[in-house]
C-alpha cells in the first residue's frame, strides 16, 4: 500500500500504574478510519500504557500493509523519544522503546507529531471505553460515553490589541491563585 496511513495512539492508567488501556486509530489518506481499536491491557503505568498502544498501531498498520506512516500522539514524552530528541531512561520503557523502533524498520517512511490531546480524541476514548468495559473494543459512539457536563467559558481580553481568548475548561486551581492571562504584547488581559 503506498498510501500513507496515520495512525493515532493514545494509552491511560488509572492510578499510575493501575487499570490500562490502549485506543488506536488508522486512518486512510483522506482520514477515513481504517482501523479503531481499544485494549485493556491489565495493570501499567501511564507511559509504558501510550507504548503499548503506539506498538499496537504500528502492528496494525503492518498487518495492513502500509508503507508510509505518520504517527501521532498526545504523548510528548513518546513523540520525542521516538525521534531521538529525549533518551529512555526507565528500564520497562526502554523494552518496549526498542520494540517500537523494530517494527519501525518493517516500514519505508515514518515520521511522528505531537498533538494535543482534543485533536487526538477518539484513540483517547477508546482507550478509556477499554478500560471501562476491562476488553477489546472496536467502535467508540458517543451514546457509549457518560454524558458529559456543559462546558462553562470565560472569555479574556487584553486592552491593547483587543485580542481575545476563551477558556472553556476552567482551572482547578482556586481563583486567587491564578495569575491572569499575558496577551503576546505583553499586557495583562482581564476577565470579561
Amino acid at each position: 500500500m503506498r498510501e500513507q496511513i496515520t495512525i493515532e495512539f493514545d494509552g491511560g492508567s488509572r492510578g499510575n500504574p493501575g487499570p490500562a488501556g490502549v485506543g488506536v486509530v488508522l486512518r486512510a489518506a483522506d482520514g477515513t478510519p481504517l482501523v479503531t481499536l481499544g485494549r485493556f491491557i491489565g495493570r501499567a503505568t501511564n507511559n509504558s500504557a501510550e507504548y503499548r498502544a503506539l506498538i499496537l498501531g504500528l502492528q496494525k498498520a503492518k498487518e495492513l500493509g502500509a508503507t508510509r506512516l505518520l504517527v501521532r500522539g498526545d504523548s510528548e514524552l513518546i513523540i520525542r523519544q521516538m525521534k531521538g530528541e529525549y533518551r529512555v531512561k526507565h528500564p520497562e520503557l526502554r523494552e518496549l522503546y526498542e520494540q517500537a523502533q523494530l517494527l519501525l524498520h518493517d516500514f519505508e517512511q515514518a515520521s511522528f507529531e505531537h498533538r494535543l490531546r482534543h485533536h487526538n480524541s477518539l484513540a483517547d476514548r477508546l482507550a478509556n471505553l477499554a478500560m471501562d468495559r476491562k476488553g477489546d473494543v472496536v467502535e467508540a459512539d458517543d451514546s457509549d460515553l457518560p454524558a458529559e457536563e456543559p462546558a462553562s467559558s470565560t472569555a479574556w481580553c487584553c486592552d491593547r490589541c483587543g485580542c481575545q481568548i476563551a477558556v472553556r475548561k476552567p482551572s482547578a486551581v482556586s481563583p486567587p491563585r491564578q495569575k491572569p492571562f499575558v496577551c503576546v504584547c505583553g499586557v495583562s488581559m482581564r476577565a470579561e
